[in-house]
């Protein structure tokens, strides 16, 4: 290995004394600079008292084992349960996306959004935090920043701290995730890097461009101190596509041989598990993000201390183009069967309906965020034993999102002509499935998505959201160092303040026609006392918009038995109404030109705020911490106690409500050296987590088709977590780590879900009971009631409508409450290891790999949602001569995505049918019903790079390599969802200079 010397500023230096004081850490600012100033560099050095002597000998690691070397000498030094992610170079991670390179954590586990790393759980929780620098980011909820909406390129580590600190902000359950960017006074000579990347994604067969760019130097002021600015700015420009096959699923009754008998399901009930309904779902979306970081740094001349200003900025641009196609029937008891079969798990097989319809629809979710993370603040060192610092933080999120429909309906022009009636276009279709490949399906009318003259307009609805997050915040620490005489085990005390301002509004505004809603248009529009539809091809024939979508790499990854006639359609173009929605206005208007519906006006004038949907939550805390930093030469520790108060108003367009409560939030840290090289370390807490906004504000929320709806509370107290830890580090070679962890949570105050059935005069005219099994049936017209009810399985979709219509159904409204307690148990495994022992090429095999096993139980008995009980993380890489090659696998078994899921609404462990998972004391009580299970499922991802010099390298990546689709199953493992998204790989050039 080669060694070279550095010299290290007074920033630098003030650093290192300050983090081997209190962690009994490696250098930093040695690290820092390692990393930053050769080309794939971490460094590994023994602690020494950087105050005496600033020359230090580092030791060069290059590449993939340097980053993961550092990230074991990070977690071996933290007086915290820690692991970290460290960046090969400047604006290098391990993977391009933040939420990707941390799922090879121990412990956690990422959720994904169009096949892109979004959001993380830390041993199965998903209320984190996300902070930059140790303080607050914004986002639309609690956490802060979508990992997704982050470049990676910005940061130099990735911090997952699992067992706080007085001193860390509260608010994380399973865990902080700290994004550490790099400060301009720890460069050791000015630096430029700049990525060239374009990333291409399989199913839109679409070329992404992605640049980043950094730069940075500080500058000698002679009596005026030194100064240092840095700047990166990152661009990213894709399109991504996800196709899904969605089922509703009905267990029913069947007698498959026509004897008269009812043949019996392998399902408690004997019921089988009917596809009573089938979707495509097809979603372009389009992501444009911009992002910009400045750091400016100044430290004045003979003064242990600095002044930084940070300031963040990421602006988002982006829309989704997307198609739902659904078959269903007008009688589910009327099946053809033929060659019918039940699976292990009761699921029917090759089946038809003889009186089937479609429903396609085009939507549109576009949105713009402007999001900003500013900091002012600094840190001196008084005297010897007294250090302050201080910061003033402010960040934001600014949302608008536009959401829009245009949807049709299958009303037959031949019959209208025939007799003026608007009757529903029917066939029948047959299914067919092999294996766990996606249903076949067939229509014996193989043109009913095709024919211009099958197709009415229905309904043109549109919403604009704005969302608004933003928080002030000020904290002051003061550490004394040695504080008491002859107690030399207290390091120091530390003590510190920290109080937000922060406030949360949503507000809403809908496409309304003199009060009402654009929808049922097809029985609804008359021309001089006429009611006329008008069909597709005549608005196409007239106006445009309409096109074919009949993509030829539809669910290639999970396989089509045969054919599947869902995904060859005519539809509205989803590009207009995502990006053009004003030209859509205007087609809709001329449509409707002369009719007893007729337009004025543009569409700004006819967007009505939604006051019942308007919600702002204004909040105040304020905390105050002491922690003490213990050593007892082998032992060390930190502990302490949080305490914090909060005082909530929620209001909404007419009333305004006030909460308040406190918290007392003690911790534990200590960690015992058993030799040089092993580790024991042990950690408790008390952690909370406040509710997030939407659950705090009492506003009705609807969904368009007057099914469902959400409710909030005020009076919403947090999640309250008590939390241990104990675990074992083994430390060798060079970095080497063996690690064992045993982790309890206990959690208090759940919010629950509780249901009611809403009367409401608008669904008599305006509720759509397609999925009619999700909606709820009211004792009495227009009284609501406290008790959910839904049809039998011997009601079909005919029974609701005429419920409908006697005013005898509702809105189901989903409460949020807390609720009891929960537990979390759970062991980490973790190994690493390079082979530099072995010969020639050979020694630049290395290995890491982690095993986390986890067991939860909420208050229904049911586990927690996002938490399998096994997840499997394994890396094999190889460097050699400036090539970098590293094979990455992530496994986790199923865990429960959702829970009264509406799809899957009457499939439980007994799959009865009937709707009973709230009370226990009436027949049929399950509380499974409608659980959504993520199925099974591993990922390969891979990634090379080859150093052409020292300033230039070529690189490459593939995410989901083999395109592994993902399965949603129900409580008895039948598949219900299949989902696919891009498969993406990448290539590009990174220069540093």
């Amino acid at each position: 290995m080669q060694r070279f010397k550095m010299k290290l500023n007074q920033v630098s230096a003030i650093f290192n004394k300050t983090r081997e004081k209190n962690s009994n850490s490696a250098i930093f600012g040695a690290t820092l600079a390692a990393i930053l100033c050769t080309p794939t560099v971490a460094a590994q050095a023994q602690p020494e008292d950087a105050s005496a002597n600033n020359d230090l000998e580092v030791i060069q690691v290059q590449g993939i084992a340097g980053s993961l070397a550092e990230s074991a000498r990070q977690k071996r030094f933290d007086s915290r349960i820690v692991d970290a992610i460290v960046a090969e170079d400047i604006g290098k991670l391990p993977d391009n996306n933040i939420a990707e390179a941390l799922q090879r954590i121990t412990g956690v586990s990422i959720s994904t959004d169009f096949g892109v790393g979004e959001s993380v759980t830390i041993r199965g929780i998903s209320q984190n935090r996300v902070e930059l620098n140790g303080r607050s980011t914004s986002g639309s909820g609690r956490g802060g920043i979508s990992l997704d909406d982050f470049p990676s390129s910005f940061l130099k580590t990735v911090e997952v701290i699992k067992s706080p600190t007085p001193e860390m902000i509260e608010g994380a359950l399973g865990g902080t995730i700290n994004m550490t960017t790099v400060r301009p006074l720890e460069l050791e000579e000015p630096l430029v890097a700049v990525t060239l990347d374009g990333e291409y994604a399989d199913k839109t067969e679409n070329w992404a461009p992605m640049f980043n760019a950094a730069a940075g130097t500080n500058w000698d002021l002679g009596d005026a101190g030194t100064f240092g600015a840095s700047f990166v700015v990152a661009y990213q420009d894709r399109e991504l596509r996800r196709d899904e096959f969605i089922n509703l699923v009905t267990p029913t009754a069947l007698d498959l041989d026509g004897d008269g008998n009812i043949d019996q399901a392998n399902t408690p009930s004997g019921n089988y598990l009917v596809r009573s309904q089938n979707t495509v779902e097809q979603k372009t979306e389009q992501r444009e993000r911009t992002a910009y970081g400045l750091s400016l740094q100044w430290a004045p001349k003979d003064t242990d201390g600095f002044i930084y200003l940070d300031v963040n900025a990421t602006e988002l641009d982006g829309g989704q183009e997307a198609y739902s196609v659904l078959n269903d029937s007008k009688d589910y008891g009327d099946l053809v069967l033929d060659n019918a079969y039940g699976d292990s798990n009761g699921q029917l097989h090759n089946f038809g309906s003889g009186s089937v319809f479609v429903q396609p629809k085009t939507w549109s979710d576009f949105t713009t965020n402007e999001s900003i993370s500013n900091a002012l603040g600094g840190e001196f060192q008084l005297t010897d034993q007294i250090k302050v610092s201080g910061e003033i933080s402010y960040a934001k999120s600014e949302a608008k999102r536009r959401n829009s429909e245009f949807n049709l309906r299958p009303i037959s022009r031949e019959q209208y002509e025939e007799d003026g009636t608007i009757t529903e276009h029917l066939f029948t279709i047959t299914m067919t499935q092999d294996g766990d490949e996606i249903p076949g399906l067939a229509f014996s009318d193989q043109d009913a998505l095709l024919d211009p003259d099958n197709l009415a307009i229905r309904q043109f609805t549109h919403q604009r959201y704005t969302e608004d997050n933003e928080e002030t915040a000020i904290r002051f620490d003061v550490e004394y160092v040695e504080p008491f005489a002859g107690l030399e085990f207290i390091r120091s005390i530390k003590a510190g303040v920290r109080t937000t301002d922060s406030e949360y509004e949503l507000d809403r505004y809908d496409l309304r026609n003199n009060g009402d809603e654009l929808k049922n248009l097809q029985t609804s529009v008359s021309y001089d006392g006429v009611v006329t539809p008008t069909w597709i091809g005549d608005f196409n024939d007239a106006f445009g918009g309409f096109k074919a979508i009949n993509h030829d790499n539809s669910f290639d990854q999970a396989g089509i038995t045969g054919s599947n006639a869902l995904t060859n359609y005519y539809v509205y173009d989803g590009s207009l109404l995502a990006y053009d929605i004003d030209g859509t206005y205007e087609r809709v208007k001329q449509m409707l030109d002369g009719s007893n519906l007729e337009l004025t006006g543009t569409l700004d004038d006819n967007m009505v705020r939604n006051t019942g949907s308007y919600a702002k939550i204004e909040e105040e805390t304020q905390a105050i911490y002491t922690q003490f930093n213990l050593d007892f030469d082998r032992l060390t520790a930190i502990i302490g106690a949080r305490y914090v108060t909060t005082d909530l108003t929620s209001s909404t367009f007419n009333d305004e409500a006030k909460h308040d409560y406190s918290d007392f939030l003690p911790s534990l840290n200590a960690t015992y050296n058993l030799t040089d090289t092993t580790i024991l370390r042990f950690a408790a807490a008390k952690v909370m987590r406040r509710a997030e906004f939407g659950e705090l504000s009492p506003a009705l929320n609807v969904d368009n088709s007057l099914v469902t709806g959400t409710q909030g509370s005020y009076q919403l107290d947090p999640y309250r977590v008590t939390q241990y830890d104990l675990s074992a580090e083994h430390y060798f070679g060079q970095g080497g780590l063996m690690s064992a962890a045993v982790f309890y949570k206990d959690v208090e105050s759940f919010t629950v879900s509780s249901s009611s059935c809403q009367a409401s005069a608008d669904t008599v005219e305006g509720q759509n009971v397609t999925e009619y099994v999700n909606v709820c049936l009211l004792d009495t017209a227009g009284v609501s009631q406290a008790n959910v009810n839904y049809a039998s399985s011997d009601q079909d979709l005919a029974y609701v409508e005429a419920q409908r219509d006697a005013g005898l159904t509702g809105i189901v409204i989903d409460t949020d409450v807390n609720g009891g307690s929960g537990k979390i148990v759970g062991i980490e495994l973790a190994y690493q290891q390079q082979f530099s022992f072995l010969p020639g090429p050979w020694s630049g095999l290395g290995i890491s790999t982690n095993y986390t096993y986890a067991d939860s139980e909420q208050p229904d008995g049911n586990p927690l949602l996002d938490i399998s009980n096994n997840t499997v993380n394994a890396q094999v890489y190889w460097e050699y001569e400036g090539w970098q090659v590293r094979l990455a696998y992530n496994w986790r078994d199923k865990y429960l995505d959702t829970q009264d899921e509406k799809r899957v609404r009457p499939v439980g462990a007994l799959a009865t049918g009937i709707y009973n998972r709230t009370d226990p004391s009436a027949d049929f009580f399950d509380p499974t019903l409608g659980n959504n299970y993520r199925d099974a499922r591993g990922q390969f991802d891979f990634s090379a790079s080859y150093d052409v010099n020292e300033n230039l390298t070529l690189v490459a990546n593939a995410v989901n390599l083999t395109g592994e689709p993902i399965r949603q199953i129900t409580e008895l493992d039948s598949n219900w969802l299949y989902s696919e998204a891009d498969r993406r790989m990448t290539v590009g050039v990174r220069a540093k200079f």
